[in-house]
Protein backbone atom coordinates (compact mmCIF):
# COMPACT_ATOMS: atom_id res chain seq x y z
CA UNK A 1 0.00 0.00 0.00
CA UNK A 2 1.32 3.45 -0.82
CA UNK A 3 0.33 7.07 -0.57
CA UNK A 4 1.86 10.42 -1.39
CA UNK A 5 1.73 13.61 0.60
CA UNK A 6 3.04 17.10 -0.04
CA UNK A 7 6.11 18.12 1.93
CA UNK A 8 5.57 19.39 5.48
CA UNK A 9 5.99 23.18 5.83
CA UNK A 10 9.25 22.84 7.79
CA UNK A 11 10.92 20.69 5.16
CA UNK A 12 13.88 22.56 3.62
CA UNK A 13 13.74 22.90 -0.14
CA UNK A 14 16.77 22.37 -2.29
CA UNK A 15 17.81 24.87 -4.91
CA UNK A 16 17.81 22.11 -7.50
CA UNK A 17 15.12 19.46 -7.89
CA UNK A 18 16.70 17.52 -10.69
CA UNK A 19 16.87 14.39 -8.52
CA UNK A 20 19.38 11.60 -8.72
CA UNK A 21 18.15 9.43 -11.55
CA UNK A 22 20.92 7.52 -13.29
CA UNK A 23 21.10 5.11 -16.18
CA UNK A 24 20.83 2.36 -13.56
CA UNK A 25 17.73 3.87 -11.94
CA UNK A 26 17.13 6.09 -8.94
CA UNK A 27 19.84 6.47 -6.32
CA UNK A 28 18.45 6.61 -2.79
CA UNK A 29 20.19 7.52 0.45
CA UNK A 30 19.18 5.00 3.12
CA UNK A 31 18.47 6.61 6.48
CA UNK A 32 19.64 3.78 8.69
CA UNK A 33 22.74 2.77 10.57
CA UNK A 34 21.54 -0.85 10.67
CA UNK A 35 23.77 -2.94 8.42
CA UNK A 36 21.28 -5.84 8.44
CA UNK A 37 18.53 -3.62 7.04
CA UNK A 38 20.83 -2.20 4.38
CA UNK A 39 21.74 -5.72 3.24
CA UNK A 40 18.09 -6.79 3.21
CA UNK A 41 17.03 -3.81 1.10
CA UNK A 42 19.85 -4.56 -1.35
CA UNK A 43 18.60 -8.16 -1.61
CA UNK A 44 15.03 -6.97 -2.12
CA UNK A 45 16.06 -4.57 -4.88
CA UNK A 46 18.09 -7.24 -6.66
CA UNK A 47 15.32 -9.84 -6.41
CA UNK A 48 12.70 -7.40 -7.68
CA UNK A 49 14.87 -6.02 -10.47
CA UNK A 50 13.92 -2.63 -9.08
CA UNK A 51 15.43 0.46 -10.76
CA UNK A 52 17.11 1.62 -7.56
CA UNK A 53 20.57 1.84 -6.05
CA UNK A 54 20.91 2.36 -2.31
CA UNK A 55 23.69 4.53 -0.92
CA UNK A 56 24.70 4.20 2.72
CA UNK A 57 24.30 7.14 5.08
CA UNK A 58 28.08 6.84 5.54
CA UNK A 59 28.45 8.51 2.14
CA UNK A 60 27.36 11.81 3.68
CA UNK A 61 29.02 11.43 7.07
CA UNK A 62 26.87 8.79 8.71
CA UNK A 63 23.35 8.56 10.07
CA UNK A 64 22.58 11.44 12.47
CA UNK A 65 21.32 10.56 15.95
CA UNK A 66 17.52 10.66 16.02
CA UNK A 67 15.30 10.44 19.11
CA UNK A 68 12.54 8.40 17.40
CA UNK A 69 10.12 9.68 20.03
CA UNK A 70 7.00 10.48 18.00
CA UNK A 71 5.08 7.39 19.07
CA UNK A 72 4.22 6.38 15.49
CA UNK A 73 5.99 4.49 12.72
CA UNK A 74 5.35 7.36 10.28
CA UNK A 75 6.61 10.01 12.67
CA UNK A 76 9.78 8.11 13.48
CA UNK A 77 10.49 7.39 9.80
CA UNK A 78 9.99 11.07 8.99
CA UNK A 79 12.44 12.10 11.73
CA UNK A 80 15.12 9.81 10.31
CA UNK A 81 14.57 10.74 6.67
CA UNK A 82 14.59 14.49 7.33
CA UNK A 83 17.69 14.26 9.54
CA UNK A 84 19.67 12.50 6.82
CA UNK A 85 18.28 14.77 4.11
CA UNK A 86 19.46 17.83 6.00
CA UNK A 87 22.90 16.30 6.43
CA UNK A 88 23.09 15.43 2.73
CA UNK A 89 22.04 18.96 1.72
CA UNK A 90 24.65 20.41 4.08
CA UNK A 91 27.29 18.13 2.59
CA UNK A 92 26.29 19.29 -0.89
CA UNK A 93 26.49 22.94 0.16
CA UNK A 94 29.96 22.43 1.60
CA UNK A 95 31.44 20.39 -1.20
CA UNK A 96 29.29 20.78 -4.29
CA UNK A 97 27.12 17.81 -5.22
CA UNK A 98 26.30 15.32 -2.50
CA UNK A 99 27.33 11.65 -2.63
CA UNK A 100 24.31 10.70 -4.74
CA UNK A 101 25.31 13.01 -7.57
CA UNK A 102 22.83 15.85 -7.12
CA UNK A 103 22.11 18.75 -4.81
CA UNK A 104 18.89 17.20 -3.50
CA UNK A 105 18.87 13.43 -3.01
CA UNK A 106 16.12 10.89 -2.75
CA UNK A 107 16.09 9.70 0.87
CA UNK A 108 14.33 6.66 2.31
CA UNK A 109 13.74 5.78 5.96
CA UNK A 110 12.28 2.60 7.35
CA UNK A 111 10.48 2.25 10.63
CA UNK A 112 9.19 -1.13 11.58
CA UNK A 113 8.13 -3.10 14.58
CA UNK A 114 6.59 -6.23 16.04
CA UNK A 115 3.05 -5.90 17.39
CA UNK A 116 1.77 -8.66 19.69
CA UNK A 117 -1.96 -9.14 20.25
CA UNK A 118 -1.62 -10.25 23.88
CA UNK A 119 0.48 -7.19 24.71
CA UNK A 120 -1.87 -4.62 23.25
CA UNK A 121 0.33 -4.09 20.21
CA UNK A 122 3.64 -3.90 22.09
CA UNK A 123 6.56 -3.70 21.54
CA UNK A 124 5.34 -1.66 18.53
CA UNK A 125 7.37 1.49 17.96
CA UNK A 126 9.61 0.46 20.87
CA UNK A 127 10.58 -2.81 19.18
CA UNK A 128 14.27 -1.97 18.77
CA UNK A 129 14.58 -0.74 22.36
CA UNK A 130 12.13 -3.08 24.09
CA UNK A 131 14.67 -4.19 26.71
CA UNK A 132 16.22 -0.73 26.99
CA UNK A 133 17.99 1.83 24.82
CA UNK A 134 20.56 0.13 22.59
CA UNK A 135 19.72 -3.26 24.13
CA UNK A 136 21.04 -6.21 22.11
CA UNK A 137 18.54 -8.18 20.05
CA UNK A 138 18.93 -11.21 22.32
CA UNK A 139 17.81 -9.14 25.32
CA UNK A 140 14.75 -7.88 23.42
CA UNK A 141 13.78 -11.43 22.49
CA UNK A 142 14.27 -12.65 26.04
CA UNK A 143 12.03 -9.90 27.42
CA UNK A 144 9.34 -10.69 24.86
CA UNK A 145 9.36 -14.43 25.59
CA UNK A 146 9.16 -13.69 29.30
CA UNK A 147 6.24 -11.28 28.81
CA UNK A 148 4.36 -13.99 26.91
CA UNK A 149 5.43 -16.85 29.18
CA UNK A 150 1.93 -17.55 30.50
CA UNK A 151 0.03 -16.65 27.32
CA UNK A 152 -1.58 -19.72 25.70
CA UNK A 153 -0.69 -20.65 22.15
CA UNK A 154 -4.08 -19.55 20.82
CA UNK A 155 -3.42 -15.98 21.96
CA UNK A 156 0.16 -15.56 20.71
CA UNK A 157 -0.76 -13.85 17.45
CA UNK A 158 1.57 -11.09 16.24
CA UNK A 159 2.44 -9.12 13.16
CA UNK A 160 5.46 -7.35 11.79
CA UNK A 161 4.73 -3.87 10.42
CA UNK A 162 6.97 -1.89 8.08
CA UNK A 163 6.58 1.69 6.91
CA UNK A 164 8.88 3.13 4.25
CA UNK A 165 9.01 6.89 3.84
CA UNK A 166 10.58 8.11 0.60
CA UNK A 167 11.34 11.82 0.26
CA UNK A 168 11.76 13.04 -3.31
CA UNK A 169 14.25 15.76 -4.28
CA UNK A 170 11.45 18.37 -4.17
CA UNK A 171 10.51 17.35 -0.62
CA UNK A 172 7.37 15.39 -1.52
CA UNK A 173 6.79 12.38 0.71
CA UNK A 174 5.72 8.93 -0.49
CA UNK A 175 4.64 6.31 2.05
CA UNK A 176 4.66 2.53 1.52
CA UNK A 177 3.49 0.00 4.09
CA UNK A 178 3.58 -3.75 4.52
CA UNK A 179 2.50 -6.24 7.19
CA UNK A 180 3.24 -9.88 7.89
CA UNK A 181 0.94 -11.84 10.21
CA UNK A 182 2.15 -14.70 12.36
CA UNK A 183 2.72 -15.76 15.93
CA UNK A 184 5.35 -15.78 18.66
CA UNK A 185 6.98 -19.13 19.36
CA UNK A 186 7.81 -20.40 22.86
CA UNK A 187 11.54 -20.40 22.23
CA UNK A 188 14.17 -19.37 19.73
CA UNK A 189 14.75 -21.37 16.56
CA UNK A 190 17.25 -20.91 13.77
CA UNK A 191 20.36 -18.84 13.26
CA UNK A 192 19.45 -16.72 10.24
CA UNK A 193 17.85 -13.32 10.00
CA UNK A 194 18.13 -10.76 12.77
CA UNK A 195 16.12 -9.04 15.48
CA UNK A 196 13.04 -11.03 16.50
CA UNK A 197 13.27 -13.50 13.59
CA UNK A 198 14.16 -16.51 15.82
CA UNK A 199 10.90 -16.19 17.80
CA UNK A 200 8.48 -15.26 14.99
CA UNK A 201 6.75 -17.74 12.67
CA UNK A 202 4.34 -17.24 9.78
CA UNK A 203 0.66 -18.07 10.22
CA UNK A 204 -1.88 -17.21 12.86
CA UNK A 205 -2.09 -19.50 15.92
CA UNK A 206 -5.35 -21.06 14.65
CA UNK A 207 -4.21 -21.48 11.05
CA UNK A 208 -3.83 -25.20 10.25
CA UNK A 209 -1.45 -24.30 7.43
CA UNK A 210 0.84 -22.23 9.69
CA UNK A 211 4.56 -22.61 9.02
CA UNK A 212 6.34 -24.48 11.83
CA UNK A 213 9.63 -22.73 11.03
CA UNK A 214 10.76 -19.48 12.56
CA UNK A 215 11.74 -16.56 10.34
CA UNK A 216 15.35 -17.34 11.27
CA UNK A 217 14.96 -20.78 9.67
CA UNK A 218 13.77 -19.47 6.31
CA UNK A 219 16.05 -18.95 3.33
CA UNK A 220 16.52 -15.23 2.55
CA UNK A 221 14.38 -15.42 -0.60
CA UNK A 222 11.56 -17.13 1.33
CA UNK A 223 11.64 -14.47 4.02
CA UNK A 224 11.79 -11.58 1.55
CA UNK A 225 8.80 -12.95 -0.37
CA UNK A 226 6.59 -12.86 2.72
CA UNK A 227 8.09 -10.26 5.04
CA UNK A 228 6.61 -6.93 6.04
CA UNK A 229 9.68 -5.20 4.64
CA UNK A 230 9.43 -7.18 1.40
CA UNK A 231 5.79 -6.21 0.94
CA UNK A 232 6.43 -2.55 1.63
CA UNK A 233 9.40 -2.59 -0.75
CA UNK A 234 7.30 -4.22 -3.48
CA UNK A 235 4.96 -1.20 -3.33
CA UNK A 236 7.95 1.15 -3.51
CA UNK A 237 9.39 -0.78 -6.49
CA UNK A 238 6.08 -0.46 -8.35
CA UNK A 239 6.15 3.28 -7.73
CA UNK A 240 9.69 3.59 -9.11
CA UNK A 241 8.85 1.50 -12.19
CA UNK A 242 5.80 3.64 -12.89
CA UNK A 243 7.94 6.74 -12.47
CA UNK A 244 10.40 5.49 -15.11
CA UNK A 245 7.71 4.41 -17.56
CA UNK A 246 7.40 6.67 -20.62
Amino acid sequence: MSQSTPPPPATPRATSATGTGTTDGVTILLASGNAHKAAEFAQLAAAAGAPVQFVSAAAVGGMPAVAEDTGTFLGNARQKALALRERALAAGTAGGADATGGTAPWVMADDSGLCCDALGGAPGVETANYAGTAAPAAANRAKLLNALRDVPDAQRGARFVCLLLLIAPDGTEHVFTGECAGRILRGERGTGGFGYDPVFALGAPDDPARDPRSYAELAPDEKNATSHRGRAFAALARFLRDKKAP
